[in-house]
């Protein structure tokens, strides 16, 4: 059992939904501050940030290693350029996290260096969590743990040797509050690439609670997630597809995540729980379930037989299966037809 801000995360709680930020706020405080009250009703528990500048996270550089081509969206850009764009103004953050805390949504982030840890700390963040193309960096995943946070860490570019190495420098320092997230890193992701059943294997594998970090596009994938036992779904959320940038493509407008929302939750009512119990309104619906009834008028001491007795609709009479055991019997009093038999009618 995993508590992030007020919510319990557990293989028996509801879904723990986050609205991911990104850079949908188009370097735009005022938008970015809308995005966190859409997503609170919308119905999200939590709105993610992303805690890094341009030089904290790669080079000014544009030689070969540093551009962009790969066949996404962002091909022809320097990493550089993309990060400048796509970053979140850390003197925001603070402001932001004051007025989630105001309006009653958890808000973190996900740090890239220990500097955005410290200044996460400062914040006094809930959780971290750990970007894909992070999964590799353990001295950050270390350092991130050892603040005795929950750990978020999604998996989209790892092996099953570094989501392990992940897990054990969470552990290394004494924190056992991990989530693993199945993830696609591709934007958008296709869905023969999403492997779904991964999910209850991350659970299965390393102990920990399992979620699903969605880069398709629409909300099928998520509302799968759930059946195969996601408890944390993450996916990219925008005011308005129309106000552009670099993760709009992929990223759910406040209508569609409302919609995810409802799916998810109505998923788990479909879900439930196992349950063989017999409760009034399964009693109820028994009485239209077959019984063994008087089909003909049958005289005091006339032989029962499967002329004069069937098993039909509604469920008043004997179990079905005491068919066999009844015919041949004799009856104790005369039965008109349409009469439920009993164990009293029969000798």
């Amino acid at each position: 059992m995993i508590k992030i801000g007020s919510k319990t995360i557990s293989n028996n709680s509801p879904v723990y939904i986050i609205a991911e930020v990104s850079a949908n706020h188009n370097q735009d405080f005022e938008i970015a501050k809308e995005m966190i009250k859409a997503a609170k009703d919308a119905g999200a528990d939590a709105v993610k940030l992303q805690t890094y500048t341009p030089d904290t996270i790669t080079l000014k550089c544009d030689n070969e290693y540093f551009q962009i081509k790969q066949g996404t969206i962002w091909d022809g850009k320097t990493l550089y350029e993309l990060y400048e764009e796509a970053y979140t103004p850390w003197e925001w953050q603070p402001k932001l996290k004051s007025y989630a805390d105001y309006i009653g949504i958890d808000l973190f982030s996900s740090p890239f260096d220990k500097s955005a840890v410290d200044f996460l700390e400062k914040m006094d963040v809930p959780a971290y969590k750990i970007a894909s193309f992070e999964i590799t960096d353990i001295p950050l995943i270390e350092y991130a743990a050892s603040k005795g946070k929950p750990m978020i860490i999604s998996t989209g570019i790892a092996t099953l040797c570094d989501i392990e190495e992940a897990v054990n420098a969470c552990r290394r320092v004494g924190n056992e509050q991990i989530i693993l997230l199945k993830c696609t890193s591709a934007y958008p992701a296709p869905l023969e690439d999403a492997n779904l059943r991964t999910i209850p294997n991350l659970s299965e594998t390393f102990g920990v609670i399992a979620g699903f970090s969605d880069h398709t596009l629409g909300i099928t994938a998520p509302v799968a997630a759930v059946t195969l036992g996601a408890k944390v779904i993450e996916k990219h959320f925008i005011l308005d597809k129309s106000l552009g940038g670099p993760d709009a493509a992929f990223s759910l407008d406040i209508n569609e995540f409302k919609e995810m929302v409802k799916a998810v939750r109505d998923t788990e009512k479909l879900l439930g729980r196992v349950d063989y119990a017999m409760n009034e309104k399964k009693r109820k619906s028994r009485e239209f379930s077959r019984s063994l009834f008087v089909v003909k008028d049958i005289k005091k001491g006339e032989i029962l037989t499967e002329k004069n007795v069937r098993s039909v609709r509604p469920g008043f009479g004997l179990h079905p299966k005491y068919l066999k055991d009844i015919l041949g019997k004799k009856a104790t009093v005369d039965l008109k037809r349409g009469t439920p038999l009993k164990w009293e009618h029969i000798s």
